[in-house]
C-alpha cells in the first residue's frame, strides 16, 4: 500500500468549509469522530449530508459514528433526519454530551480514523483547515478527541420521549 502525499487546505467561508466537509466524508475510514458544540454547521438535517453519513455507515458494518456535544437542543430538534439515521443505526452511532466542565471548549472538529481531519480553531466561525493523509496532527487530534470523550456522557438515543 502506498504512502498517500499529506494535503492541507485552509477555508475561511461557509461554502469553503461545506466542499471540505464533503470533501473529508467522502474519503475512506471506518471510524468518524466528531466534536461540535452543537452541529449547527454541520448541517445534519440536509438530505445529501444525512445520505453521505449513511453511505458510509452502509459501505461496511463495523464503520461507526462517535460524536460529542455540548448542547444536544439542534439536533434533536431540527434534525429529524439525521434522528433518523439514529434511528435506523443505533448500533452504529453514538452522540454524547460534555461534562459541564469542559463546556467552554470553543473549538470544532472531525478525524476521520487517524488519517483526515476538519478542524475550525474557534467553532462560531467557519474558518480553519482540512488535512488528507496527514497521520501526525490526526492521531493528536483522535487522541483529543478521546479524552473529551472521557469528560461525557450519552446525550441523544434513537428513543427520545416526548415529556
Amino acid at each position: 500500500m502506498s504512502k498517500e502525499k499529506t494535503e492541507y487546505q485552509r477555508f475561511e467561508s461557509e461554502g469553503d468549509f461545506q466542499k471540505a466537509l464533503d470533501r473529508l466524508l467522502e474519503q475512506r475510514g471506518r471510524e468518524l469522530r466528531v466534536f461540535d458544540p452543537d452541529l449547527k454547521a454541520l448541517r445534519l438535517n440536509l438530505p445529501a449530508r444525512v445520505a453521505q453519513l449513511e453511505n458510509f455507515l452502509r459501505a461496511n458494518r463495523s464503520h461507526r459514528i462517535y460524536i460529542v456535544v455540548h448542547h444536544t437542543e439542534h439536533l434533536t430538534r431540527q434534525c429529524p433526519r439525521m434522528m433518523e439515521l439514529l434511528k435506523r443505526f443505533t448500533h452504529a452511532i453514538q452522540i454524547n454530551r460534555t461534562h459541564e466542565e469542559i463546556r467552554n471548549l470553543q473549538d470544532a472538529f472531525l478525524v476521520l480514523d487517524a488519517q483526515h481531519y476538519l478542524r475550525r480553531p474557534v467553532a462560531e466561525r467557519l474558518r480553519g483547515a482540512i488535512g488528507l493523509h496527514d497521520e501526525t496532527e490526526a492521531l493528536a487530534m483522535r487522541s483529543r478527541f478521546h479524552e473529551i470523550w472521557g469528560a461525557s456522557y450519552p446525550g441523544v438515543s434513537s428513543a427520545i420521549l416526548g415529556l
